[in-house]
């Protein structure tokens, strides 16, 4: 008798572990780790997870009380060491094991147990399923077949199968009726039908010039000692790190794409990180330029069906490299050699729904369970990283750099100019432009070149407020001021969504909400009013190409922009942070960046990190080709360190100043940071139970080693989020501590309330 070890789908905290199942004699040979089963828990029938299989109950078990797995419901979508994967996400995050699990599945399965409406248990079983096309062809008798002249619908399909085969549906929008007539030529023996898998999500070859990846001549030193460094990790089998920290165009894409090449050339495989779709079809451009059809993409703006046919060349073994979002992670590859993390400074690695991991720390200990090397590539590594660099070993594990300061074919890192907006006269009708930039504007213009202008922000205007009374549009269902749309005269929510018509000043229907003044203006600049004025300032022969999220909104349409940017003789970019990172453009010479203090003030320990990182970032989109480039940057805190820093291409100075800040705040990269947040509709409710919690916290962190902070509970910034409102508490913890499991602990100390939801979100990047 063998038995499955099996994790119930109940998302709770309560369940961290599996129970033992006796599998049927029938099931023997299918039911193994990974599996998709039906078992009967707590009285009645659960979905549950096989994450091993063993000879033996466990310890403590009685196998005359273990019951047998009813049936089987999916194959399996993983392995042993991906089950072992899981079961460390759910220690370290304070997440159910079964969400922590379902990442791992196959996309679009949605297996499980429901009360129907006669109140009976139901099982409902959702699951992607492979699409085969009919492929139609003439047999030899076919070749051979005249058909008679009034039958013109035969006629038309034997000819058009004369050229060669042909699927079914492409022949049927050709002829009408052409599948009956397919059904009955087949039959007599004339035509053969042929199932052949389609593979969705095998999306079309971008027209990106840098879509490509053709081999340099040579690597400069900087990518020759990186290679060095990763192929010494990958040798090693035990999960070491290397930090590649090369300047922006410093040819980081090639070390990866050699990096692959070799881990190949051994039979293993290869993991690759993005942190934007915009990203994609560039990224996997590249990739697939140099390894063809060995590369799968996994990332969101697939349909469920395209992520299931590229996860599917992954778990048969018909890909072997997958680049992707964060959830490419969990892709079902069993023998990875080598885990990417491109960008591994930004945010988006940092999941903001359960389980709430970080792409980086999961990658990290992928790479130690399945022996692989981790790669973190960034022209501005995060604190963190750069901390367990200068350490020489996190968790036991080696944490290596390797500096990349050199550009190929002997190009140059632009000239940063900063204006100091506090200096600069009224601009005329309160343009959003600095003389500086107007003027590089039009040099770049007038020289058919190409520019790019950050703006971290959407919309026409960040708000609308009253010049009467000063009353600011909030959303009744959240704290969060509406931005003003002109296009569509509306306010929107950019937090739950909400949308109202407005006209601002001077519309004579205009109308403060408060008290009735109809001087409701706009403040803040958005990226509809930049394109805007940029269509005004320079001729029309240069194309204007606005994305954000609006832009984005529709399948592919990252791409398209991007490839009409690409296409244009001489355009100009404006953009929000999708556009700041990655993007390889050489024509582009000139970067600005209309408001460079949006996200230094947010009240954030990261604020000013982040702010770096981003400038940093957008300024290496200039200059990357034979042109040199120049970048300027307007802002009202010229002297803040952080702008320095993007003025001098100098991080050091800042990082030193910004490592002694967190030092002496007790932030990380010196403590692990924790947020947990209440919300209800009752507010009182809510403000009771995180008081509870935190007293609960602060008695049972009191005798454990090191240095632990509770803060609060407090109103969290965002007070109010679709009619719910939130507190939260925050926790400092030693670095090396285990911060999921003494959370978890509290969490299921309170009293069970329904009303009032708990998040825990451990290592966290919004505090919002």
């Amino acid at each position: 008798m063998r038995y499955a070890q099996v994790v119930p789908d109940i998302p709770t905290r309560a369940i961290d572990g599996c129970f033992d199942y006796a599998i049927p004699t029938e099931l023997e040979t299918s039911c193994v780790a990974g599996c998709t089963v039906l078992v009967s828990f707590g009285h009645r029938d659960v979905v549950g997870y096989v994450v091993s299989t063993s000879a033996e109950v466990s310890e403590g078990v009685n196998p005359l009380r273990v019951l047998s797995v009813e049936r089987m419901l999916a194959p399996p979508a993983f392995d042993e060491v991906a089950a072992g994967l899981a079961l460390w996400m759910a220690r370290e995050y304070a997440a159910p094991l079964a969400s922590c699990l379902r990442l791992m599945l196959a996309p679009g399965q949605t297996v499980r147990v429901r009360k129907s409406d006669e109140g009976a248990w139901e099982l409902v079983c959702n699951r992607a399923q492979a699409v085969d096309d009919r492929w139609a062809a003439l047999t030899d008798a076919g070749r051979a077949f005249t058909p008679r002249k009034n039958a013109s619908r035969q006629r038309q399909v034997v000819e058009a199968l004369a050229a060669g085969p042909m699927r079914v549906a492409e022949l049927a929008a050709m002829v009408s009726g052409a599948a009956g007539v397919v059904s009955a030529l087949a039959k007599r023996g004339l035509v053969e039908i042929e199932h052949r898998r389609r593979i969705r999500g095998a999306e079309q070859a971008s027209t990106l010039s840098s879509a490509n990846a053709p081999r340099p001549t040579q690597l400069t030193a900087g990518q020759q000692g990186a290679l060095a460094a990763i192929g010494e990790a990958v040798s090693a089998r035990r999960g070491d790190v290397v930090l590649v920290d090369g300047v922006t165009g410093s040819g980081k894409t090639e070390v990866y794409l050699d990096a692959i090449e070799r881990v190949r050339a051994q039979g293993r495989d290869a993991i690759v990180l993005v942190p934007e779709i915009s990203l994609t079809a560039q990224t996997v451009g590249r990739f697939r330029s140099r390894f063809g059809d060995d590369v799968a993409i996994l990332h969101s703006r697939l349909s469920t069906g395209e992520r299931f046919d590229q996860w599917d060349l992954l778990r048969s073994g018909a890909a072997h490299v997958v680049v992707g979002a964060r959830s490419a992670l969990f892709a079902p590859l069993a023998n990875v050699g080598l885990v990417i993390i491109d960008e591994e400074h930004e945010g988006s690695y940092k999941q903001d729904q359960a389980p709430r991991y970080h792409a980086r720390e999961v990658a990290a200990e992928l790479a130690r369970r399945r022996g692989a090397a981790l790669v973190l590539g960034s022209a501005t590594p995060s604190l963190e990283s750069l901390e367990r660099c200068r350490a020489g070993s996190w968790r036991g594990v080696s944490w290596a750099r390797a500096s990349m300061p050199e550009r190929p074919g002997g190009a140059v890192l632009p000239a940063v100019h900063v204006v100091d907006m506090r200096s600069q006269p009224g601009a005329k009708g309160g343009s959003v432009f600095s003389r500086t930039l107007r003027d590089a504007l039009l040099e770049v213009a007038e020289r058919r070149e190409k520019a790019v202008l950050l703006l971290n922000r959407r919309g026409f205007a960040s708000f609308l407020m009253c010049r009467e009374c000063g009353c600011v549009p909030t959303c009744p269902h959240c704290s969060t001021a509406l931005t003003y749309h002109e296009r569509t005269h509306s306010l929107a929510c950019h937090t739950c969504g909400s949308v109202w018509p407005v006209r601002a000043y001077p519309d004579p229907s205009t109308k403060c909400p408060n008290c009735g003044s109809r001087y409701l203006a706009q403040y803040g600049v958005g990226t509809q009013r930049v394109e805007d004025e940029l269509r005004m300032l320079l001729p029309e022969d240069v194309e204007v190409i606005r994305m954000d999220a609006d832009t984005t909104a529709t399948k592919g349409a990252h791409t398209k922009l991007l490839e009409q940017f690409d296409a244009a003789e001489c355009a100009v970019l404006v953009g929000t942070q999708m556009i700041a990172k990655g993007l390889d453009f050489p024509e582009v010479t000139l970067v600005g960046v209309v408001n460079a203090d949006t996200t230094l003030k947010l009240p954030d320990f990261r604020a000013a990190e982040r702010t770096y990182h981003l400038l940093e970032q957008v300024a290496g989109r200039a200059g990357r080709g034979e042109r040199p480039g120049q970048v300027v940057i307007q802002t009202y805190w010229a002297t803040h360190p952080a702008i320095r820093a993007v003025e001098k291409h100098r991080r050091g100075p800042f990082v030193a100043y910004e490592l002694d800040e967190r030092e002496e705040a007790y932030y990380p990269p010196f403590s692990r940071l924790a947020n947990v947040t209440f919300a209800g509709l009752n507010e009182g409710v809510v403000r009771d139970r995180a008081a509870v919690f935190a007293r609960e916290l602060r008695a049972r962190v009191l005798d454990l080693p090191g240095e632990w902070e509770v803060l609060g509970p407090a109103e969290c910034v965002r007070a109010k989020v679709k009619d719910r409102f939130r507190r939260h508490v925050v926790v400092k913890a030693p670095a090396a501590a285990n911060v999921g499991p003494v959370l978890t602990v509290a969490a299921d100390a309170l009293p069970a309330r329904r009303d009032v939801a708990l998040s825990i979100d451990v290592d966290a990047y919004d505090l919002l």
